[in-house]
């Protein structure tokens, strides 16, 4: 009769794998949401201060180069680069009046990491994240 020397090892292997893996996973995947929620928080702040300070023409559209940059520039910090990115500038008014509230909203589409093209039916293959920021044109701005 022989024992039971080394099961031990395979039994230890199989949970690994069975558990291991998909917390691996889940930490890759949040990790990068998360680095996502940072680039869009950051993109939308930058993005609401350059039209806030903007020297263009008072509908804000000479700031729309700058705003497309800052966004750009805060979104490749956290490595969304070829991100799909939409970017919505509102103003209630004027856009650069003064005592004027501008909002920014920045959204980004995460890809999973991982996940093979042919599951693109069955799985969704993006996490939508976006934030939002509001920012005033200082009441005493000159006039221009």
């Amino acid at each position: 009769m022989r024992g039971d020397e080394g099961s031990a090892l395979v039994e230890f292997l199989g949970v690994t794998l069975v558990l291991l893996v998909p917390v691996v996973y889940l930490v890759l995947v949040l990790g990068r949401v998360q680095a996502a929620t940072f680039a869009v928080d950051a993109a939308a702040r930058e993005a609401a201060r350059v039209v806030v300070t903007s020297a263009g023409d008072r509908t804000g559209t000479g700031a729309d180069e700058r705003v497309a940059a800052a966004v750009g520039l805060a979104l490749a910090d956290q490595g969304l680069r070829d991100a799909p990115t939409a970017v919505d500038v509102a103003c209630a008014g004027e856009c650069l009046a003064p005592g004027t509230s501008v909002t920014v909203t920045v959204s980004v589409d995460v890809a999973l990491p991982g996940v093979p093209g042919w599951l693109q039916e069955v799985v969704p293959l993006a996490v939508p994240v976006s934030a939002t920021t509001t920012a005033e044109v200082d009441t005493y701005v000159a006039a221009r």
